[in-house]
């Protein structure tokens, strides 16, 4: 099964119906997003969300970084604590999110033991094999050949269209904003071609997290 069909969120009940009522503001869904990678996801990730900023979207970013297994748990324990949390604003959240990459030559040890503990508890995942910067590189061109992380990594510095570079993991978000809805189509493009779902490299479907950022102003 592929990863981004896990479900649609932690299925926490909230005190409040999301049912829009005559003169009343619809209430922000909460979105709680851990990534794995230390700078260049985060970056991104801010970036959107100082664009969703007037919309009724929260979003939290995760700190815990590095393998799979504990980025995800560290999401669970977040999201099982938030409502009893004052940061949290004592609010549980509608949505978790864990940002991670397969890793290529060599994949993430226990990956799918990941994939199913994230299943488990209702957590869902966006996904890109080998890397986050191969979602960053579909903004500016397409990318049908296999490469590992530090091709991928390599590419993207090469393009210099982003500030990017593999040493430091720094990234100009506004200079990838335009480029969302041709990433989109990019990625949607590589999963039609995959055989194999995430296992495929190249294959992405960080643009399916995007997706329910964007269309969270309509709730």
């Amino acid at each position: 099964m592929s990863p981004w069909r896990f479900g649609m969120g932690v299925g926490v009940k909230r005190g409040k119906s999301l049912k829009r009522t005559k003169g009343a503001r619809p209430e922000q869904r909460r979105f709680l997003i851990y990534c794995e990678g230390e700078r260049t996801e985060d970056q991104y990730f801010k970036g959107l969300r100082a664009d969703l900023r007037t919309l009724p979207v929260s979003i939290c970013l995760g700190g815990e970084h590095g393998e799979p297994q504990s980025l995800i748990r560290a999401a669970i324990e977040h999201q099982r604590r938030a409502p009893t949390s004052p940061r949290d604003r004592r609010t549980a959240y509608d949505e978790v999110w864990c940002v991670i990459d397969t890793e290529a030559p060599t994949p993430h040890e226990g990956l799918d033991e990941a994939l199913s503990l994230a299943r488990k508890h209702g957590v869902r995942i966006a996904l890109t094999n080998p890397c986050f910067e191969l979602w960053l590189i579909l903004h500016f061109k397409d990318v049908t050949r296999y490469s590992t992380s530090d091709s991928a990594q390599k590419d993207l510095e090469k393009l210099g269209v982003c500030g990017y570079s593999a040493a430091r993991k720094h990234l100009d978000y506004d200079a990838v904003r335009a480029g969302y809805a041709q990433a989109r189509k990019r990625a949607q493009a590589l999963r039609q071609r995959a055989v194999n779902g995430h296992r495929h490299n190249p294959w992405t479907d960080v643009d399916v997290l995007i997706e329910l950022l964007r269309e969270a102003r309509q709730v």
